[in-house]
């Protein structure tokens, strides 16, 4: 004889997992977010990043973004926290290109 299957126990299982999956998600894309610095945007600059990104057709462009994204999850990109320009402080150049105060 048969074993009855239990499909809502199944279905309840499976929705678990995908919420538990959503939730990985998520924190991961925060984690990324804080991982290259870009926490320092408001989210709206942070956002309007994104989107022009999801809209850019050139191909170049995104070969270009694609690799540089695979040498920062190898390492090679990474530099302590630090942008090009910055000190410890976090004060990097302003508007004229001179270093602010």
């Amino acid at each position: 004889m048969r074993k009855v299957r239990d499909y809502d126990a199944e279905l309840k299982a499976l929705t678990d997992r995908a919420r538990g999956l959503k939730a990985k998600k998520i924190q991961q894309l925060g984690e990324l977010v804080a991982a290259t610095s870009a926490d320092a945007f408001d989210a709206e600059t942070l956002a309007g990043i994104l989107l022009a990104a999801m809209d850019s057709d050139d191909a170049e462009q995104k070969e270009a973004w694609k690799s540089r994204g695979a040498a920062f999850f190898q390492g090679r990109a990474r530099k302590t926290g630090k942008r090009a320009g910055n000190d410890a402080a976090g004060n990097g150049p302003d508007s004229t290109g001179n270093p602010a105060s």
